[in-house]
Parts: C-alpha cells; sequence; structure tokens
C-alpha cells in the first residue's frame, strides 16, 4: 500500500517525497482509512512507529476543506519535548495546506505564545499544564474544534495529567473526533475513552510492551553504594559511544551527572525542573556528539528522538514493565541494534520479577568482579515446582551474578 491509495491531501504527499517517505507504517496504514472517515480511534503502538504521520496526515487532509483561521484542531502530549517533536511534523505538513500551527509549553515566556493563539491557529499542539494556563488567561478558545489527539495518553496518565485533561475537555466541543495514540492502554485509558469517544475502533500494531530484538539486554547486580563506580567502569568501554542514563529523580539526576563530569566524561542532566533552555541545549548537544553522556528522568525523555544511541542504562530500575520498554526503546533504532543495561540492587528483586514475568524471561546476568546476590520471582511457563522459600521469606530462587 501507497500514501497514494490513502487518500491524503496531494500536497501532503510532495511533502513526504521530498523526506524521502514512500511507504506507511503499518499503524499509518490502519489508522488514516478511519481517521479520514471521521471516526474516533485508539490506536496502540510502540513508540518509533510513526504515530504522528497517522495523526497528522488525515487530520491535517480532513482541516484543508474548510478555511479558517480558528484552532480546529488540538494535540495533547505529555512533555515539552514531544510537544515540540510533534509541532515540527505538523508544521512542516500545514504550511504546504496553508494551515497555521503554534507549539505550547511551559519553561518559556507567555508573551510570543499569546500572541499566536490570540492571531489565530488551525492547529495547537501542547502540553497540558500551560494550556490550562493560556485558557485561563483567556488566550486560547476552542469553539470550532473538531479533532482532538491525545499523544502517549498512557504516559500523560502515569504523570498525573489526567485531572488538567478533564478540564480541558471541559472548554473543548462535545461534537469532535477524538484520536488517543498510545504505547500501552492500561485500565485509565480505558475508562477515558468511554468518557471521551464515541464508538471508538481499535489499531493494535505488532506485540505490545515487548523490547525490540536488536536490544541486547543485561543485567548487573550491584551495591546500592556500588553503582557509580559501576557506571563509570561501563561508559569506559570502547563500544559504549553515545549513553541515555536514567534515574528515578531530578536529584539524583543530577548528582550522577555532575559526578561522571568531574570522573571527565561529557555528560549533561536533564529532567522537569531544568529551563526550557537548559534542557534544549542538552539535547542539542547531545544529538550533535558534544555530550556522550546523558543523564535523564522518565518525564524528561518523552519524546526525545535521538539516533545513534548505543546504549541506555537503568541506574535506577524502572517501575514498571512498560517503564522499562519505553526506556530501552531509546536506542537500536533505525535499523541499528544497541544494549540495554540495568542496574539491580537486592532491594530491587521485586521490580525486576515485574519486568521479568511481563517479559516471560529471565534478563541475562553480567558477570562482574562486584556482583552481589539477588532474588529471582520469575517463574518459567510449565514450571509446576514450587519454590523452596528463601531467606527473607519470599518464594523465588537465588540467582548467582556469575553463571
Amino acid at each position: 500500500m501507497s500514501f497514494e491509495e490513502l487518500r491524503i491531501h496531494p500536497r501532503c504527499l510532495r511533502v513526504l517525497k521530498t523526506q524521502g517517505i514512500a511507504e506507511p507504517t503499518p499503524v499509518q496504514a490502519q489508522a488514516i482509512p478511519m481517521a479520514l472517515e471521521g471516526r474516533d480511534i485508539v490506536a496502540i503502538a510502540q513508540t518509533g512507529t510513526g504515530k504522528t504521520l497517522a495523526f497528522g496526515l488525515p487530520s491535517l487532509t480532513r482541516l484543508s476543506a474548510a478555511n479558517s483561521k480558528r484552532t480546529r484542531m488540538l494535540v495533547l502530549t505529555p512533555t515539552r519535548e514531544l510537544a515540540q517533536q510533534v509541532h515540527s511534523v505538523i508544521e512542516t505538513l500545514g504550511k504546504a495546506l496553508g494551515l497555521g500551527t503554534v507549539c505550547v509549553y511551559g519553561g518559556v515566556g507567555f508573551g510570543p505564545q499569546t500572541q499566536a493563539l490570540r492571531r489565530g491557529s488551525a492547529v495547537v499542539v501542547a502540553t497540558p499544564g500551560r494550556l490550562l494556563d493560556h485558557i485561563g488567561r483567556g488566550n486560547a478558545r476552542f469553539d470550532d474544534l473538531s479533532i482532538l489527539v491525545l499523544d502517549e495518553a498512557d504516559r500523560m496518565l502515569d504523570m498525573g495529567f489526567l485531572p488538567a485533561i478533564k478540564r480541558i475537555l471541559q472548554v473543548l466541543p462535545k461534537n469532535r473526533q477524538t484520536l488517543m495514540f498510545s504505547a500501552t492502554f492500561p485500565r485509565e485509558i480505558e475508562r477515558l475513552t468511554v468518557d471521551m469517544q464515541h464508538n471508538p475502533v481499535r489499531v493494535e500494531v505488532g506485540p505490545v510492551a515487548k523490547p525490540s530484538d536488536a536490544v541486547r539486554q543485561g543485567v548487573y547486580t550491584v551495591s546500592p553504594t556500588g553503582k557509580l563506580d559501576l557506571l563509570s567502569k561501563i561508559l569506559r568501554e570502547p563500544q559504549v559511544r553515545s549513553a541515555l542514563v536514567f534515574l528515578r529523580t531530578k536529584h539524583r539526576t543530577d548528582r550522577v551527572a555532575k559526578a561522571l563530569h568531574r570522573a571527565g566524561f561529557k555528560a549533561q542532566a536533564i529532567h522537569g525542573g531544568r529551563s526550557q533552555s537548559q534542557r534544549q541545549q542538552a539535547i542539542d548537544g547531545f544529538r550533535k556528539g558534544r555530550y556522550q553522556v546523558l543523564v535523564a528522568t522518565d518525564v524528561a525523555a518523552r519524546g526525545l528522538d535521538v539516533h545513534g544511541i548505543t546504549h541506555v542504562v537503568n541506574f535506577d530500575i524502572p517501575a514498571s514493565s512498560d517503564d522499562y520498554i519505553h526506556r530501552i526503546g531509546r536506542t537500536a533504532r533505525a535499523s541499528a541494534d544497541g544494549d540495554a543495561i540495568t542496574f539491580v540492587c537486592p532491594d530491587d528483586h521485586l521490580a525486576l520479577g515485574a519486568i521479568e514475568n511481563a517479559l516471560g524471561q529471565n534478563l541475562p546476568r553480567k558477570e562482574w568482579e562486584g556482583a552481589v546476590p539477588v532474588l529471582s520471582r520469575f517463574k518459567p511457563a510449565g514450571d509446576q515446582y514450587p519454590r523452596r522459600r528463601q531467606r527473607g521469606g519470599y518464594p523465588g530462587r537465588r540467582v548467582s551474578a556469575r553463571r
């Protein structure tokens, strides 16, 4: 199937041709025809599968039929970086159709955004918090809105945006098309479809919440005090050319980035507590190779689109299997391979077990001189024999770090 067969606007086809995009991805091939019909959609597909074009192409094709400067399409994203990324795609297509776009996010001044919103723009791409600020100031009106998109809907719920989304919905027309794009489909999103959508069609592409086969996964069992030395040792290996290191909190992110800098690494931190200019400077430097290591929180890394990341390191084990999949999906992109390394301390055995159960396999343990014993609760399918209760009261088996 080609984009021509999907009946999108000819001017959009010319933009795609100049960008070297010839064939639709599976999620685009399935979602675009339904979206062109005006159907509400829940699309479930992994990061990097072309979801922005999957909702952008049909939506802009529909909007091109009417000429109005009022806002007719709203795209909500969980982070500034993802808002900018989505806006860059939509803006290029919109210009070809004579449709204006504006990107609204926090961390920068209100002035330029206020002027752009009051001038009128067909498409608004926004983070929920800053959009509510503009709505409260009377800068944004959605009387003519016909299309609402929730991009990375699962992440917005994880990050606590549900109250803000509900407040935004109160000022939107009830009669609209609502498109939800998400990597996973938790119960909270299922409940949202009842409140926000009318008879939505579900598009599900490929295995959900499964890592790419091109990612080599491994676990280093380590004591909490040994993490930083282990990280430095790994980053000094010649095959580590570009590394993304994940931590849970802003404070720990800053602390690890500073420690790496003192150790001689070109490292920079990115998290929600940094200004937009600081975050953009860090991302641009990482993308252009000025920084070898980007130390990040999950929130800040949403929408981070950098090719050539050779290693992802979970300095802090992620809280869920979904977060694990999202993190390690930042490597092995664009037909490349990559490595995903997870540090696991003895107290992390429950989180490790949850990830391994979701993946259906034990993650390979790496041999190294500082390895410590960590309990594994993963039980392979067909294993009918009860495990002997180990010291500490947890059922399972003790796995050696050297095997």
